[in-house]
């Protein structure tokens, strides 16, 4: 009977951490293999296209995360976009200040270093993109926001934590994510 092993899940929570701290080029194959603990053959098995396809299957574990993350707040902030604003964003800089400012999104970092060159992990950005997008424009709306408003909303909040992320990294402060909260909480009025 083939023995079960986890070296699947554990390359690729590996090259997820690896990926958002280093970023994908500054990553080697055999830095995720050797911190994984993940046999060279079994990697070979699971990832038969290597590291490309390993960043690639990295990408809907880590939307799930954060999809589950921002249901949570707007589960917790029901019609209150405000509240929504300032818990997100307030969950973000209680991340990066627990880490260290040491992790990027993977996502951002992944489409700034491959998009271009992999049609299959731009497809997958992108969805994971969209999907986040739509989690925010689905509360918004409830919160009373008009359905163009609250998607050109969502899309601003997006964009505006992916940019944050980076400021705050660079300044190793969580302040940019104050600032965005309270923009944010005033375009509701």
């Amino acid at each position: 009977m083939p023995r079960k092993t986890d070296a699947r899940a554990r390359a690729i929570a590996t090259a997820e951490r690896l990926f958002r701290i280093q970023g994908y080029a500054a990553t080697g194959l055999n830095q995720i293999i050797e911190e994984s603990g993940s046999p060279k053959g079994s990697f070979y098995f699971h990832f038969p296209r290597g590291k490309t396809q390993l960043a690639e299957e990295t990408i809907d574990p880590y939307v799930a995360k954060r999809a589950a993350a921002f249901r949570q707040v707007s589960a917790n902030t029901t019609g209150n976009a405000p509240d929504f604003f300032k818990q997100v964003f307030g969950a973000i800089a209680a991340e990066m200040i627990a880490d260290d400012f040491q992790y990027g999104c993977l996502m951002q970092n992944l489409a700034n270093e491959l998009s271009p060159l992999d049609a299959e992990l731009t497809r997958r950005v992108e969805r994971g993109f969209v999907d986040l997008t739509e989690i925010i424009a689905e509360h918004l709306r409830g919160c009373g926001f008009a359905p163009a408003r609250a998607s050109a909303s969502a899309a601003a909040l997006i964009a505006a934590i992916e940019g944050a992320r980076t400021i705050a990294r660079v300044e190793r402060k969580p302040a940019i994510f104050k600032a965005l909260a309270d923009i944010f909480c005033r375009s509701c009025s």
